[in-house]
């Protein structure tokens, strides 16, 4: 179980990292939304190149970020009835959830979505818009969101083992803690630690 950890770990670190990175594109969609809107009404000019790359940029921030949402447990989950649930029987339902639904789909979507790719490149597929972007490019994202999103599929299966069989603790124990809750104890701690600080 120590080298799966390892292995999971190093998967974590690959996924976390990828994320942190890529995620500053929306600030660059957001950019480019707004000097495009500012020059077709100033200007009253427009290219459907910058707006076709807001959506793939957009596409390549959900796609290739999405293992890093798991990773964080930001997930979508039905948290109302997450919560009331015992922390075993919330981990089982994690692991239930990955093996029959999270790994399908990914081998399913890698398994389809790579020959759609590949037909997209060998034909060097273009925009049917004037002026627009390769189409290409973007459908390879596709492909390598899923695989990126499988690995870290398989990362999290390892997790909630080592989890279940004690080997770990659970990282994500303090998820249902609200964030006022956490703010505070984070304080607590920071004032025990240093009695001083809170001095004026």
């Amino acid at each position: 179980m120590s080298i799966l950890l390892a292995i999971s770990r190093a998967i974590d670190a690959v996924n976390t990292r990828i994320g942190r990175w890529l995620a500053w594109l929306i600030v660059v969609a957001i950019a480019i939304s707004a000097v495009n809107a500012v020059i077709r009404k100033a200007f009253d000019m427009s290219s459907n190149a910058w707006l076709e790359l807001q959506w793939v940029l957009f596409g390549a921030v959900f796609l290739l970020c999405s293992p890093w949402t798991l990773i964080v447990n930001e997930h979508i989950r039905i948290d109302v009835v997450h919560a009331r649930l015992s922390a075993r029987v919330r981990q089982w339902i994690e692991l239930f959830g990955t093996i029959f639904f999270l790994l399908p789909l990914c081998i399913v979507m890698l398994l389809t979505s790579i020959p759609f790719a590949e037909r997209s490149y060998a034909i060097n597929e273009q925009s049917l818009n004037a002026g627009g972007l390769p189409q290409w490019p973007a459908k390879m994202l596709v492909p390598l969101g899923f695989a990126l999103l499988l690995v870290q599929a398989i990362s999290e299966l390892i997790k909630r083992i080592a989890v279940l069989r004690g080997d770990i603790d659970d990282p994500h124990a303090d998820a249902d803690v609200p964030p006022e809750l956490a703010e505070a104890e984070q304080l607590i701690q920071e004032l025990r630690a240093d009695p001083g600080s809170g001095r004026s």
